[in-house]
């Protein structure tokens, strides 16, 4: 029978969990693993009624002592199971209990019918009474007593087994407390029933270790309470996906986006080494895994987060699309000691959508502003090589004269050989201006040949100032010549600058720069344009200089940003942004405006000393 000592424990036990659940159902959405410590806890305190009820009953009244009876084996056939579902919510990380789960029931079930039905089969007892030593069981017993034992031993063996693969000092507590709960009951109970030296109540009591263990481990550790479920809300709310690492790369916990998207793929599981679902055979078909563990390595080296870019092939059902995170490994550490890492994956797939449609419409802008150029530069080309054209036409018209002048000549004997020989001067005379000729237009060809050219090659190439500026000259000759306004170079004595990079890069930019500057001086009736090329300690300067109106401050501050002009109505407010982005991308400079003292502007560009080379020539480079 149940001693006075007990039966006060028992009274405590049972008012100690009737406040329990008092408070317990303050608590809106309890977690799954809160809900079986309840039903643990409830059927334990059903289990103290059932003894204090025996406690209260005459001896001599049997049939209430077998239904007391009665309902403590019910509650203890199911006590273990809770036990091994607590261990599973808390092993497998579950949210939700999977429907297999409700097969662990069918022995405790069975064992509640037989117990209940005992006086018609004797399967439980065969003799039944409240002293120990009187008691007969039946055969049943030993199918219950074994699976208890094994419902309390496996829930030990996943503790131990999870605390050994996660060695942080949370899981570890954790897991005592759950191990050294599972551990009371499983030994007296193993004790019990090997000997006679226990009291009928000591199995009983021996559960009143998980149930204070348990409540230990889940509410005073905080196993999947509130605050685990905020920081689970943070995560998702910070990130796309998330991963959190044990100190050891054992995959604690994860989000459902990073289960359809990477877990689910790659072969990721919850309570298992992230090392362990890659293996060297597929290291190309799981770059990603072995981008985070290499991560992961860094990080704990590092004691710091280490950020990357990774890209992730999803299969979407009707085909397969990229996705790009930028991931974040930081590591976890609790008074000092490495516990952990949490993994936030960031989606920027259509950050970098949108940064391609941004470069594709600068390169569109670019390429438009640099045929409107073209188209510019395309009158005045017509008007320049109408001129070398009729030249040479005309000196075809000579030569044609001189050879029929010659044909006509042959039979006539006052002809001489020194006649011959001066027509054959003058031929020769003509076709040098034919050369000259086709040598202007040959220059003319190539450099609007490199304008046309794609201006997003990338020619590295040595070009040096001379040549820039000739290019420049040519293509700007007829915009020159009818503003009337006349072009004059400003460069240092014996120096000869040679830039890297692609020439027809810088000439773009120099055209715009010409073409801002005869705009300019038109309003003032023309004049003179300097192109200027001079060193300081850091850059050489690039430069053109004007004397017509002049920039505004407000465009000033401004001017190298798209949409802004100085031209009102006459301009795109492309060229200049356009020109300022080709000298950065292109040749790592910068361009600036500043006012001419003379009146107008100097718009300039510079190129670092490290992309020029300088040459002494000897000879004066000045105009």
């Amino acid at each position: 029978m149940v001693s006075d000592f007990s039966a006060a424990i028992f009274l405590a036990a049972l008012i100690a969990i009737i406040l329990f659940f008092i408070w317990s159902f303050k608590v809106k959405r309890l977690q799954l693993i809160h809900k079986f410590y309840l039903m643990l806890a409830g059927s334990y305190g059903l289990c103290v009624i059932a003894l204090l009820g025996m406690k209260l009953t005459s001896r001599d009244n049997t049939l209430a002592l077998m239904f007391w009876d009665a309902c403590t084996n019910t509650m203890g056939a199911v006590m273990p199971v809770f036990c091994l579902c607590i261990a599973l919510i808390f092993v497998k990380g579950w949210q939700q209990m999977p429907k297999k789960t409700i097969w662990l029931f069918v022995i405790p079930v069975i064992t509640i019918l037989v117990v209940w039905t005992n006086p018609l089969h004797h399967l439980h007892y065969r003799v039944f009474s409240t002293i120990k030593s009187e008691i007969v069981f039946g055969p049943y017993i030993v199918i219950a007593g074994i699976y208890s034992w094994l419902c309390q031993l496996v829930s030990l063996i996943l503790m131990i087994n999870f605390a050994l693969h996660n060695k942080s000092r949370l899981y570890m507590l954790q897991c005592l407390m759950f191990s050294l709960g599972c551990l009371s009951p499983l030994t007296v109970s193993v004790l019990a029933t090997v000997t006679n030296s226990f009291p009928i109540t000591a199995t009983p009591l021996s559960f009143m270790v998980p149930i204070i263990l348990n409540g230990i481990a889940i509410y005073q550790l905080h196993i999947l309470d509130i605050r685990p479920i905020a920081m689970q809300r943070v995560l998702d709310w910070i990130s796309d996906c998330y991963l959190v690492l044990s100190d050891k790369g054992v995959v604690i916990s994860y989000n459902k986006p990073f289960e359809k998207i990477l877990a689910s793929g790659y072969g990721i599981v919850k309570s298992r080494y992230l090392s362990d679902s890659v293996k060297k055979e597929d290291v190309y078909k799981k770059t990603a895994i072995y981008n985070l563990l290499t991560a992961v390595t860094s990080s704990r080296e590092a004691c710091s987060t280490i950020s990357y870019e990774q890209a992730v092939t999803i299969d979407t059902g009707e085909g397969t699309r990229k996705n790009y995170y930028v991931v974040d490994v930081t590591p976890l550490y609790i008074k000092e000691i490495l516990s952990g890492f949490v993994v936030i994956f960031k989606d920027v797939t259509q950050l970098k959508l949108s940064m391609q449609q941004l470069q594709d419409s600068q390169a569109r802008m670019m390429e438009q502003e640099r045929l409107a150029s073209l188209g510019q530069m395309i009158g005045g080309l017509a008007h320049n090589l109408k001129t070398p054209i009729m030249s040479i036409s005309g000196c075809i018209s000579a030569v044609e004269n001189l050879v029929e002048e010659c044909r006509d000549s042959l039979e006539d004997p006052d002809v001489t050989a020194d006649d011959y020989r001066e027509i054959f001067k003058e031929m020769e005379q003509w076709f040098e201006k034919v050369r000259e000729s086709s040598s202007y237009m040959s220059d003319i060809i190539t450099a609007i040949k490199g304008q046309a050219a794609n201006v997003n090659t990338n020619v590295d190439a040595m070009f040096t100032t001379e040549e820039l500026i000739k290019r420049s000259m040519l293509l700007m000759r007829h915009e020159l010549m009818s503003s009337g306004s006349r072009v004059i170079t400003e460069t240092e004595e014996n120096c000869t600058y040679t830039i890297r990079g692609d020439v027809n890069n810088l000439v773009q930019v120099l055209n715009n720069l010409l073409s801002n500057a005869i705009y300019s001086q038109k309003q003032v009736g023309g004049g003179d344009i300097v192109i200027g090329v001079k060193k300081d300690e850091d850059n050489l300067k690039i430069y053109v200089k004007d004397t017509g109106t002049g920039i505004s401050a407000g465009v000033k501050e401004r001017l190298f940003r798209a949409m802004v002009t100085n031209k009102g109505a006459h301009g795109t407010g492309l060229g200049l942004y356009i020109s300022d982005a080709v000298v950065k991308g292109k040749f790592g400079g910068n361009m600036w405006v500043e006012d001419n003292p003379e009146g107008g502007a100097i718009v300039g560009v510079s190129i670092p000393l490290s992309e020029v080379q300088e040459e002494k020539t000897g000879k004066n480079k000045g105009d």
